[in-house]
């Protein structure tokens, strides 16, 4: 009898390096706390910003990540939201219905595989939107052939890690008014993402810590 075989997945390709020194967790830099069922990771870079992530106890999807970097002056500049939102999580399979105004709102998401992006509200026809990188600021740019709009994306990760961005990991689909683009990830992230998990498997954070990664 015929054996019908699973689609072969290609292996993640690696990504060009960018000059500059990569910037990591400080070597005994985090923390962690579980609270209202998120484990919460405060961690402490290599450049002294902060960096918060909340994760799912149970399946461990991040859910948020923002960082908090260090003013000229040495003060602490306000915290920039990097995947999720802050205060509620967005969920794909109901907030695509929700109530919301006209603008587009953009919704930074991180999966096992890709860096994903929702921008919702975003009415035009698949044929009018057109993604590329740009070379400069090594940014994903999302603009439509009718110049309604305009946006360029940012990877804080992959810009950390000093690595590029090649135009043909990116894909998208429309639909429900919402464009999907994912990224998918290379080698060098998935290789830092599973040391990461280990990290968090192996970390003793308290049952309940309140607000203190906040």
């Amino acid at each position: 009898s015929k054996v019908c075989l699973a689609p072969r997945v290609p292996p993640a390709m690696s990504a060009p390096m960018l000059p500059g020194v990569p910037i990591t967790c400080k070597p005994q830099g985090r923390t962690s706390i579980v609270s209202q069922g998120r484990k919460k990771l405060h961690s402490v870079l290599t450049d002294n910003s902060e960096m918060v992530e909340e994760f799912d106890a149970q399946t461990d999807e991040l859910l948020l990540r923002k960082i908090r970097k260090k003013t000229t002056l040495g003060g602490e500049a306000p915290w920039t939201i990097e995947v999720g939102t802050e205060g509620k999580v967005f969920n794909p399979d109901t907030d695509l219905l929700a109530a919301s105004s006209s603008n587009p709102i953009v919704v930074p998401m991180d999966t096992k595989t890709t860096f994903q992006w929702r921008i919702r509200n975003l009415h035009y026809a698949p044929s009018t939107y057109q993604l590329s990188i740009d070379e400069p600021t090594q940014c994903i740019v999302v603009r439509t052939t009718n110049k309604k709009y305009f946006k360029k994306l940012d990877i804080p990760k992959m810009r950390r890690a000093c690595l590029g961005l090649e135009e043909e990991n990116i894909s998208w689909v429309h639909k429900s008014n919402t464009l999907i683009i994912d990224y998918k990830k290379p080698s060098q992230i998935l290789e830092a993402e599973a040391v990461e998990r280990k990290e968090r498997a192996n970390l003793k954070p308290s049952k309940d810590g309140g607000d203190e990664c906040r």
